[in-house]
């Protein structure tokens, strides 16, 4: 009688003791040290971001309506005025002569001359365009007044240092009252709106 091939060849196979694997046991010191050090660097660098790239700031008041609200939250950008001068449009948040940031757009920049007649703003004699306050000025004009109630006689700007209005130009609290901002004063540029939610965007300048 034949035999059966598959008990055959399993007969033949050597038989092994696989022994029990083990499981090291977890060294629970040994990993709330590794967990200390993760948050520690974790701290570190949030830390060096605020301090020297980026940092949250709270507008505070009615000064750039109607571009910025009280309450909003943006992202300022710390880094980016060691790598080039600030330029006309963008919008800053620098260190006042008062107590807190201020948040301005910069309109004049060192050596030019700057003049505020009204709703138009004159640099080195030409007429500012201003696209973000085109819809107020014509809804003012309209109206049949100005924008703007604060007006500003012929200056040359200083060398390292800015002129800085507010959008909302009549109620604003600017270089029309305070004097130049120098460049040591600036924090950085508004980069991003990110609160509330509804309002998140990139800022344009």
């Amino acid at each position: 009688m034949e035999k059966n091939r598959d008990s055959d060849f399993s007969a033949s196979l050597p038989s092994y003791h696989i022994p029990p694997r083990k499981v090291k046991s977890t060294d629970w010191k040994k990993e709330t040290i590794d967990w200390i050090k993760a948050l520690v660097v974790a701290g570190l660098l949030v830390v060096v971001v605020r301090m020297f790239l980026f940092s949250p700031y709270l507008v505070d008041g009615n000064s750039m309506q109607p571009n910025f609200h009280p309450g909003e939250r943006v992202i300022v950008n710390k880094i980016l005025y060691e790598l080039r001068s600030p330029e006309r449009g963008e919008v800053i948040v620098f260190h006042s002569p008062y107590q807190n940031d201020y948040i301005k757009r910069i309109i004049g920049l060192p050596g030019e001359t700057i003049e505020v007649r009204g709703d138009a703003v004159f640099i080195n004699g030409n007429l500012l365009n201003e696209p973000y306050l085109k819809s107020e000025i014509n809804a003012a004009v309209a109206e049949g007044e100005f924008y703007n109630n604060k007006d500003y006689s012929t200056t040359k700007i200083p060398a390292g240092q800015i002129f800085v209005m507010g959008d909302n130009r009549s109620n604003s609290h600017d270089s029309r009252d305070i004097g130049f901002i120098s460049y040591d004063q600036i924090v950085g540029r508004a980069d991003l709106i990110i609160w509330p939610l509804s309002e998140f965007q990139y800022i344009s300048h």
